[in-house]
């Protein structure tokens, strides 16, 4: 039986955010390939992360800057490991290559951070967002961590493109796997719905800034022609300047964590998405496409989720249209079931797990058939592993022995 190490920076939370649910869903198909798994972590096990031993996983807990993992993952011996973020691989990549070279190396990006804080920064500074401002410090590290690793998984097509011409990186070793999604039947008819719904987890910096811009830009246009329609806002890890945002005469609801995300989605009428930064694909909308509940969201939002289908519903980065859309939509029955099928749509052709399982697994083992060949094609990457292996190794083992 082939085996899969898991290093993960945190435990998977499916139901806190799409990087958990991302995760369980490369865990599942690596379990229906036959393959014996181990997730380990630095991370505490907490209240809200999945049950993984109950999958039949095991779940092992890592030291940083500690040779007790050398130990562990040269007894291990997997076959392919698995990086759930660039800082896992920074932080583990050049041991896994010392005690176990013929290891498949894969990064998961979830989403590009550098172009998520690139896009951020913009914003900040009440600019629009350059290509410049991509070639940063963060991105330095992340797409060396790309190219020190075998493959590297994106759920964005757009990222994927980004990659390719903006920083020359061989296609060979990217992949688009997207998250995958399926149509929920039985959902609740426009009749049988009620009020806006905004998801999102909060440690999750984009989604803050969405709900204060609800908030100070959209949500008071809105309210005065929809005197009977409130706005629900829900989300793991609610602090308390989310909760002070909330104003029941206002009908602006902050409601904490939802016990169910896709039951909270379904029973709203439409789904407001104002992102104004972040990357990858937005799993609230891709959520709400499964709902079969339209949403209005920016070009951020939408940003390589449709490829050149009709949205489910409107897109707009004008304040103005984005509040008429939001109207237009959550009072038109006939507009808002055209926006539901383009959203059904949508998910039959681009998030469908069968689409994409036998295509990755294909990559898998070509590249393992003839691994060193493959590496050599990558040779800027053998050179950043080659100095990135010295420089973190003595800095990790000068921090073991400090701690000693």
């Amino acid at each position: 039986m082939k085996k899969l190490l898991v290093i993960g920076f945190v435990l998977p939370e499916p139901k806190s955010s799409a990087a958990g649910t991302r995760m369980l869903q490369l865990i599942s198909m690596f379990s229906d390939a036959g393959y014996q798994i181990t997730f380990a972590t630095t991370a505490q096990n907490i209240q809200f992360s999945e049950d993984l031993t109950s999958m039949e996983i095991d779940v092992v807990s890592i030291q940083l800057n500690s040779s007790t993992f050398d130990v562990f993952v040269s007894n291990l011996n997997p076959d392919v490991v698995l990086f759930d973020r660039f800082m896992t691989e920074e932080q583990f990549g050049w041991r896994v290559s010392e005690n176990c070279p013929n290891a498949l190396k894969v990064l998961d990006t979830e989403d590009l951070h550098f172009l998520r804080i690139a896009r951020q920064q913009a914003l900040k500074e009440k600019r629009e967002f350059k290509i410049e401002d991509l070639f940063s410090e963060t991105a330095k590290r992340e797409v060396a961590a790309i190219l020190r690793c075998d493959s590297t998984l994106l759920v964005s097509e757009f990222e994927k493109e980004l990659l390719e011409k903006q920083f020359k990186i061989n296609p060979k070793i990217l992949v688009y796997l997207p998250i995958f999604a399926e149509n929920i039947p039985n959902v609740p008819s426009f009749e049988g719905r009620k009020d806006f719904v905004f998801i999102g987890n909060f440690l999750h910096e984009p989604n803050f800034d969405a709900v204060k811009y609800l908030k100070t830009q959209i949500w008071n246009k809105v309210k005065t022609k929809l005197p009977n329609v409130s706005l629900q806002i829900y989300g793991a890890y609610t602090t308390q300047i989310v909760f002070d945002l909330q104003n029941k005469t206002d009908r602006f609801l902050v409601n904490g964590r939802a016990e169910d995300a896709l039951t909270v989605i379904q029973n709203a009428r439409v789904m407001l998405a104002p992102l104004r930064f972040g990357a990858g694909i937005k799993g609230k909308l891709l959520e709400a496409m499964q709902c079969g509940t339209p949403s209005v969201t920016t070009s951020i939002g939408s940003e390589s989720m449709c490829g050149d289908m009709p949205w489910n519903g409107f897109v707009s980065d004008d304040i103005d249209v984005f509040v008429e859309k939001a109207i237009l939509l959550y009072n038109t029955k006939e507009l808002w079931q055209q926006a539901q099928s383009n959203g059904y749509s949508i998910i039959k052709n681009r998030y469908s797990r069968r689409q994409f399982v036998d295509l990755f697994f294909n990559h898998i083992y070509k590249v393992t058939e003839n691994l060193q060949k493959f590496r050599n094609q990558n040779f800027i990457g053998q050179l950043l592993q080659h100095h990135h292996h010295a420089s973190t190794k003595f800095m990790s083992k000068w921090i073991e022995e400090k701690n000693k």
